[in-house]
């Protein structure tokens, strides 16, 4: 599952592919769901998710104008009909209490970005991003949560690779769980159930996306026009000869280096400077926080540049942006089929995708001297478990994020 990282381009971070809102500062309060009757079945192949669904899956969340997702319920099925996911839950998942046999309800899912490179061994691998998304059981809407990666969490035992359990960052919690066996799939359920235990939030499905394979997805869309708010220095690459390349393989050449800056405007960027963009943190004056919110603008420029050319509404150009992703998704939609995953969310355009900021967009210390989530945050997951984040958002909108 590991990208290969070529000597010159080399594959870097990105969000999970979907595109952040453009809404007003308020939002008004929509009714909430009841729990779902149903069983909890969750049936398990062992193949991976292959990047057939990277673009179809996030489809359904990209369209910025009101599009219709490609195809009817049957086009989508006979396009995922050879799609096999793997349990990235584990306890985590929602019980049939909760309605976690069908979509009838509000849907959560769990989006983590691993950053995962040749040089890495596969099971020495952390979460850098993690997002929680909450569709409303009015299935025409959605919000990202992003959860800040140094936040403290206990992490519980896994008992599947042999880990005690203890009090770090939250990132840790998938290489915990991918350790001595686990690989990313016990990554994954480790991640879920620190974040259910911290939030009270248990998920209907859950995807891996792996960052280096979205550099190739820009690629296939050719460039994406980027608009930093600062100038910051990439601390990832440099250019050789006016190549760009890894620091690490930049220094191997023994020829001069160029630092990687990317400057403050608009501007076309390449998948890899885009990426590398994205991927930045130190130097921003808010850090992790506002490289979430460059990230947030990267997801809107590739949804744009893809609906802008017509690319997912054309078959032919959407398979060859399936293509280009390569091995970059491992998916868990639980007890649902993958083509009932996409098609219940068909009625979200990217116009009604909010991205919602934690911690009020900054970093919040604890009497530890680290990371937590704050009381308004804690209380935004509250409104997801009650399906009232709209009713919270609309008494809060200083929790929506202003990067467009």
């Amino acid at each position: 599952m590991r990208t290969r990282a070529g000597a010159r381009m080399p594959p870097v971070q990105s969000p999970p592919l979907l595109e952040p809102p453009r809404v007003a500062a308020t939002v008004p309060p929509s009714g909430n769901a009841s729990a779902k009757p149903g069983k909890k079945g969750r049936t398990r192949r062992k193949d991976p998710l292959w990047a057939r669904l990277t673009v179809i899956f996030g489809a359904a969340l990209m369209m910025s104008s009101g599009l219709a997702i490609v195809g009817s319920k049957a086009v989508i099925s006979q396009a995922t009909g050879n799609i096999s996911q793997r349990n990235l839950l584990g306890g985590a998942g929602k019980t049939s209490a909760e309605g976690g046999a069908d979509l009838k309800g509000p849907i959560d899912m769990l989006l983590l970005g691993v950053d995962a490179r040749e040089r890495w061994a596969a099971d020495d691998v952390r979460a850098d991003s993690i997002i929680v998304l909450h569709i409303p059981a009015t299935h025409d809407q959605a919000y990202l949560i992003s959860i800040p990666r140094d936040t403290e969490a206990r992490i519980p035992a896994f008992s599947e690779t042999g880990y005690r359990g203890g009090v770090e960052k939250i990132n840790a919690a998938f290489q915990a769980g991918a350790q001595n066996g686990g690989g990313w799939e016990g990554g994954a359920q480790l991640m879920a159930q620190t974040i259910k235990g911290m939030t009270g939030v248990s998920f209907d499905g859950a995807a891996i996306i792996n960052f280096g394979g979205f550099k190739n997805v820009i690629d296939a869309l050719g460039s994406v026009r980027i608009c930093p708010k600062q100038e910051v220095k990439s601390i990832h690459m440099s250019y050789v000869d006016g190549e760009p390349m890894w620091n690490a393989d930049a220094k191997k050449t023994g020829k001069t280096r160029t630092p990687v800056v990317h400057k403050k405007g608009c501007q076309e960027m390449e998948g890899w400077a885009a990426l590398d963009f994205s991927r930045q943190r130190y130097g921003l004056k808010n850090s992790d926080y506002d490289r979430q919110q460059n990230q947030q603008q990267l997801i809107k420029a590739m949804a744009k540049k893809a609906t802008q050319e017509g690319t997912l509404t054309n078959l032919g150009k959407l398979n060859g942006l399936i293509k280009a992703a390569g091995k970059a998704f491992i998916l868990d939609t639980g007890s649902v089929p993958v083509a009932d995953f996409v098609f219940t969310m068909r009625g979200v355009t990217g116009n009604e995708l909010i991205m919602l900021k934690t911690n009020s967009g900054t970093y919040n210390g604890n009497d530890n001297g680290t990371e937590a989530l704050s009381e308004q945050t804690l209380d935004m997951f509250r409104a997801v478990r009650q399906d009232k984040l709209a009713e919270f958002v609309f008494y809060n909108p200083e929790v929506i994020s202003s990067r467009k």
